[in-house]
């Protein structure tokens, strides 16, 4: 994020702000991760793959692991572009957590690229998907990518134990620019206490791990 807490622009263009060292922190984080989620909306803007560089798939190997993580994609309303460059890859296998609202038509030109699981609830149920990834997938560490808009739900859920954050030298500025939780002018049903872990300075950016201090 910038220093005033912006996380992207007010148009919601990909992140190009950061510096190659961040990237490649952003690829060391995914590699230690069994899944990688992200929201469609920040999937279908980013249009990423979700992969690793190759010598990050490599250690993976190394450790007994698959090349490269799950990568699951969180819609409500499951309407998914089957052109987004994630389903041009065979990086890893797709996992898709939806509703019922999803187009039929959807259903049927990705069954055949990504696993649906599809909820009958009017949004996605973030607590049973990770139990679902728990136990289907043997998922014991999930790495969420954003956006904001899943990040706050996580958080607003008690489902986030880490936060990785590296704060880069700019002010956008701008009360339409999101931060990390968002554009939603709510406060959190509760603020979220952190731990700082470690701190490491690299050129003009700052890279910050936080453990989330659990209420009683």
């Amino acid at each position: 994020m910038t220093v005033d807490g912006k996380i992207t622009t007010r148009e919601f263009s990909p992140v190009d702000f950061t510096s190659r060292e961040d990237k490649l922190h952003l690829f060391r984080q995914r590699a230690l991760a069994d899944a990688v989620l992200v929201g469609h909306s920040t999937l279908k803007r980013d249009n990423v793959r979700l992969a690793l560089p190759a010598e990050l798939r490599d250690e993976r190997l190394k450790r007994g692991e698959t090349a490269a993580p799950l990568r699951v994609i969180v819609s409500n309303e499951g309407k998914i572009d089957h052109h987004l460059k994630i389903f041009q890859s065979d990086v890893s296998p797709i996992l898709i957590f939806s509703t019922s609202r999803m187009p039929t038509r959807v259903r049927a030109v990705l069954g055949d690229k990504a696993i649906l699981h599809l909820s009958k609830k009017k949004t996605v149920d973030l607590v049973e998907m990770l139990r679902t990834l728990r136990r289907n997938y043997k998922v014991k560490r999930a790495a969420c990518e954003g956006g904001p808009t899943l990040f706050r739900s996580l958080l607003e859920r008690d489902l986030i134990d880490q936060l990785n954050l590296t704060v880069a030298p700019f002010l956008f500025g701008g009360a339409k620019a999101p931060t990390l939780t968002g554009l939603n002018k709510e406060f959190l049903p509760a603020s979220v206490r952190f731990g700082l872990t470690d701190m490491r300075v690299i050129g003009n950016e700052c890279f910050l791990t936080y453990r989330i201090k659990r209420r009683r």
